[in-house]
């Protein structure tokens, strides 16, 4: 690792890349310090430390939501309106054409749309949380226009920090939305890690030691599981060009045991949090219906099973739904059969396809599955352990992990691609 970033540093094109992502993450982080007018900050940490659904979503924002900043939303709008883009690809074949099969143009404009959506949803979501804020005395608004003054600054700050993450998407160093949420969690982990040391009295020692000891297991299984492959043999035949004989060479086609990174617990994080934050603003309906909805949702947290069983789920099928997108197994077989490829023992074509489609369920159900489970341990540790305060650690770790080792198999990829040696 430490030499491929010493090689990163010494290639002129490559570190201009890197300061031009530097000097975008700075932007990022000056706008999560600039606050909104009329927060008042000692109801801010009275709401945070009683809402921890709330924390969860300060993750995703970078830390820019705990300061009420300019951009409180983050790039969560992106987020959801990716989402919802790649779940209309399942209702829409054209949609999941354009996405798939289609020119770079076309799927220039698949993003276009997502880019679209966001500017909405970032309203409704400015909208949402400036008014569940207010409601509960965080910041307070003399008229309404305050209030639209504030939806248009959050919403704007958004779709900035969408932009800025396209451009170090850009510099193809890393995915710029991971990165954004990245450098939050990692800017805040350390404060976060002695705050649980400090918090912790004698008694509780072995119990965060064990919380710690399970966290060092998990990176190594995050690490584990991303790294690991199920490898197809591949075979070429033998093609006689004039005088020279070509082919005749045996690969393999590496299948990823999770294909979709850290997409999965984003997407699963980011739906679970919608039920609290409908409580929120049900709690002080005065239906009786509405307050009991309202309560049921409240119930809806990280110490319910339901809570764990939903999360479980959905990053299961979420695994499994992000690489059905991204991997094609039609294509490649199309792909080898042009070459002259094959895999021993099966035909060329809809075969070898049908092959490719059954390996990768197998493959991507062992590798959704563990994902799953290092997803909800955290939480289940929390509990038994009763290490409060190290609340979404365990989600921060899943992220950091994950985007490091992506962003490191990319920077390999731009090294190897300057012809540099890499043991």
């Amino acid at each position: 690792m430490f030499k491929n970033l010493l090689a990163l540093l010494r290639t002129p094109d490559l570190r201009k890349k890197v300061f031009i992502i530097l000097l975008l993450l700075v932007v990022f982080r000056i706008m999560a310090t600039i606050p909104l007018p009329n927060v008042d900050r000692e109801q801010l940490q009275i709401f945070l430390s009683s809402n921890q659904i709330f924390g969860l979503f300060n993750v995703f924002t970078g830390g820019a939501f705990k300061n009420i900043s300019i951009a409180l939303l983050g790039v969560g709008p992106f987020i959801t309106a990716s989402i919802i883009m790649q779940l209309l690809t399942m209702v829409f074949p054209a949609l999941k054409e354009m996405l798939n099969e289609g020119t770079d143009k076309e799927r220039a404009k698949f993003m276009q749309y997502s880019r679209l959506l966001t500017i909405p949803l970032a309203a409704l979501q400015g909208f949402g949380f400036l008014s569940l804020l207010s409601k509960q005395g965080v910041i307070v608004f003399a008229n309404p226009i305050d209030l639209i003054r504030d939806i248009i600054i959050v919403t704007t700050a958004s779709v900035f920090l969408m932009w800025i993450g396209e451009l170090i998407t850009e510099q193809k160093l890393g995915n710029g939305i991971s990165l954004i949420i990245f450098t939050g969690i990692v800017i805040g982990f350390p404060r976060e890690i002695m705050q649980t040391i400090i918090s912790t009295d004698p008694t509780g020692i072995p119990n965060m030691i064990a919380f710690f000891a399970i966290a060092l297991l998990m990176v190594i299984g995050v690490v584990f599981i991303s790294r690991g492959e199920r490898r197809i043999p591949v075979s070429y035949a033998k093609q006689v060009r004039g005088t020279k004989i070509y082919g005749g060479a045996s690969t393999y086609l590496p299948l990823k045991i999770n294909q979709a990174g850290v997409i999965p617990i984003i997407f699963a994080l980011s739906i679970l949090m919608f039920p609290q934050m409908i409580s929120q603003f049900l709690v002080n309906s005065q239906s009786p219906f509405m307050l009991k909805i309202a309560l049921f949702l409240q119930g809806f947290n990280q110490q319910s099973l339901i809570y764990l069983a939903c999360y479980f789920g959905l990053v299961v099928l979420f695994t499994f739904f992000y690489t059905t997108i991204t991997f094609n197994p039609e294509t490649i077989a199309e792909n080898l059969q042009k070459r002259g490829g094959f895999v021993p023992g099966y035909r060329p074509g809809k075969i070898t396809s049908q092959y490719l489609v059954n390996t990768s369920h197998k493959v991507t159900l062992f590798g959704a599955l563990f994902l799953g489970m290092i997803a909800i341990l955290p939480i289940i540790m929390q509990q038994t352990t009763g290490v409060t305060t190290f609340a979404i650690g365990g989600t921060s770790i899943l992220i950091m992990v994950s985007v490091a080792i992506e962003t490191m198999d990319t920077i390999e990829a731009q090294l190897i691609m300057r012809e540099y040696e890499i043991s």
